[in-house]
């Protein structure tokens, strides 16, 4: 299996888990240095979400995301950078009431989902094409506002990745594709496997949504804590690319706490090089995903 894989980093993530490792960063001089190194230790896209700087918490604040993105582009790399739209979709029902929102609910419009992929132009950018019990608290993204924010992100000159929680959300990602909402060929799909509650993450659910796809297409699969490794396995095997960070993962192995991103990216490309694959430099991903 001689071929480059592409490893793509997440760097912080949106889930509260700042205080469960201290090696998940926060400001964005330290998100921005996670990028750097785990870029070093052989990532060639770097997936980025903010944190309230105070709360240590998920934040949708544009001017952290232009810090982010300025410190890195600073550096001088060729990092892929891709950031996430995936905030503002979450709604709670409260429970007495169900047609009011709960707390808990953040609820945003495209524009506002988009305006910091709109500011900086990445690459790349992620959009969840999922409606979906997202553990306790349910994500919606309905088709009209996955079209009106794939727009707005292609119009800006970024390739959305699209991630796809379970086999009804390929077959809406692959409808956007049809239809044209998705331009240029090439889509790109994330397979996110093991999240509560969608498609469980093993090899033979990767590959039933693999088999899904457009023939076209380009993939990379994930699994979040301990699938983490097994599914950079299965995805190097079954021919597509990889994801790993502190985002899906606080562990490097049973019970030890990973010392950072660049930690889990090496060992990502240890299974990648036993596989006789390589870790895909940042100008071999921008020739395979046609960036």
């Amino acid at each position: 299996m001689t071929r480059p894989v592409i490893i793509s980093c997440a760097l912080t993530g949106a889930a509260d888990t700042a205080d469960l490792n201290p090696a998940v960063p926060v400001t964005p001089e330290e998100i921005a240095n996670e990028a750097l190194a785990a870029h070093k230790a052989g990532a060639a896209i770097v997936h980025i979400h903010v944190r309230n700087t105070e709360t240590r918490k998920a934040s949708m604040d544009t001017v952290l995301y232009k810090e982010v993105v300025d410190r890195v582009r600073d550096a001088g790399t060729d990092v892929i950078i891709n950031l996430t739209t995936g905030p503002g979709a979450r709604f709670v029902p409260d429970h007495d009431d169900p047609m009011k929102v709960a707390a808990g609910s953040v609820m945003k419009t495209a524009e506002e989902r988009v305006a910091h992929v709109v500011e900086n132009k990445p690459d790349i950018c992620s959009l969840d094409v999922a409606t979906m019990n997202f553990g306790a608290r349910p994500m919606v993204n309905t088709p009209d506002m996955l079209n009106e924010m794939a727009v707005m992100i292609q119009d800006a000159g970024v390739k959305p990745e699209l991630e796809v929680f379970d086999t009804g959300h390929v077959r809406l990602a692959n409808h956007m594709v049809e239809t044209g909402i998705i331009k240029g060929g090439q889509p790109l799909y994330q397979l996110c496997l093991g999240i509560p509650w969608g498609a469980p993450a093993n090899a033979e659910t990767m590959m039933l949504m693999r088999d899904m796809l457009p023939a076209d297409a380009n993939w990379a699969s994930f699994g979040i804590s301990r699938f983490e490794f097994p599914m950079v396995a299965s995805a190097t095997v079954l021919g597509g690319h990889v994801r790993v960070g502190l985002e899906d993962n606080l562990y490097i192995s049973k019970g030890v706490l990973a010392s950072g991103n660049a930690q889990l990216v090496e060992q990502a490309k240890v299974l990648i090089d036993a596989t006789g694959a390589w870790a895909a430099s940042a100008k071999e991903a921008r020739e395979i995903l046609g960036l």
